[in-house]
């Protein structure tokens, strides 16, 4: 393996730790399932560290380290929310709102072009609050007394940021569409 494959690999294992996150979760065993959950943190930090660091970037791991991030958090939303933990409507929504994105940049691929997509700020804190929803679910119920209300405001605010990041997503690529096929819409605004 050349050197520039490790943050791959590194990559690679948030996925392989998905299966046993989730069979921990939905079992109840919610200390493992934090261990290893933060071993997936380390994971995504390290593998952003070195490309940064030494200019690892390839476009496997391009494509790679976002597949990485949702296959583990639809994995975890799935495994709380049969265990109980969130609400079925809050997966959903999170399920809806990746599914709908997915489908969106095939469909821009397809009849637009080449889609660069770059992470929002919205989506950015939408991440940060599904993770922290879920621990705070885990810790409600398997590990601390946590007051409900502290779960109940992290699902308004998770279901808030996940409607919006998904808006801001559709209106940029559905702007960027438009400005495709319709060109002159764009020199018309700077007008």
């Amino acid at each position: 393996m050349r050197l520039h494959h490790i943050p791959n690999a590194v990559t690679a294992s948030r996925i392989v730790l998905t299966v046993p996150i989730v069979w921990f979760m939905y079992r109840g065993d919610y200390w493992p399932a934090l261990a290893l959950l933060s071993v997936a943190g380390l994971t995504d930090a390290l593998d952003g560290y070195l490309v940064r660091r030494y200019g690892w970037k390839t476009a496997l791991g391009a494509w790679l380290d976002p597949a990485a991030d949702k296959i583990l958090m639809l994995g975890v939303y799935l495994a709380v929310t049969l265990s109980g933990l969130l609400p079925l409507w809050l997966l959903f929504l999170v399920v809806g709102r990746d599914l709908w994105l997915t489908l969106g940049s095939l469909a821009y691929r397809r009849w637009v072009g080449p889609l660069q997509i770059e992470p929002l700020m919205i989506s950015k804190v939408n991440t940060f609050f599904q993770i922290l929803l879920v621990l705070g679910a885990i810790l409600k119920v398997g590990i601390l007394d946590l007051d409900p209300l502290w779960v109940q405001t992290l699902i308004v605010v998770v279901s808030l940021t996940t409607v919006l990041s998904g808006l801001a997503y559709t209106a940029i690529w559905g702007w960027r569409a438009w400005v495709h096929f319709f060109p002159s819409a764009d020199a018309g605004r700077g007008a």
